[in-house]
């Protein structure tokens, strides 16, 4: 069974946000969507200063059995990128909600943060 931490919020693409520092935002894949993707080989991480829209594709995710875009959960300012990642992607799976995370935001609408599901709903939207 997957970790749903219940301090984050959820996408319904698998993305994780930690609402406590709206001005910079942990952003990263869920437990799940890991487990889905099983080993990620590659990360291309979003670029810093790049202003996004809530559901613009800004990454991609690369793992043995797929490659996927990694989605923004909310509108804003990626402020930083988890470099570590993009030599070594492998706490994306070991850490998904630790090391793992992927970069961090500046939440430009904190009204978007509601509009995410909680753990609860996250955990009936994965079954």
């Amino acid at each position: 069974m997957s970790q749903i931490p219940d301090h984050l919020r959820y996408a319904d693409s698998h993305e994780w946000i930690d609402p406590s520092s709206p001005e910079a935002a942990s952003v990263g894949i869920s437990d799940h969507a890991q487990e889905e993707l099983t080993d990620v080989v590659y990360l291309e991480l979003p670029q810093v200063g790049a202003t996004v829209s809530k559901g613009d594709a800004i990454a991609v995710i690369e793992s043995v059995k797929a490659a996927n875009d990694i989605f923004a959960p909310v509108s804003g300012e990626i402020v930083e990128v988890n470099e570590a990642l993009a030599d070594d992607p492998a706490p994306v799976n070991s850490d998904p909600y630790g090391g793992g995370w992927i970069f961090k935001i500046n939440v430009g609408d904190s009204g978007e943060l509601d509009s995410l599901m909680d753990a609860e709903a996250y955990r009936g939207h994965v079954g």
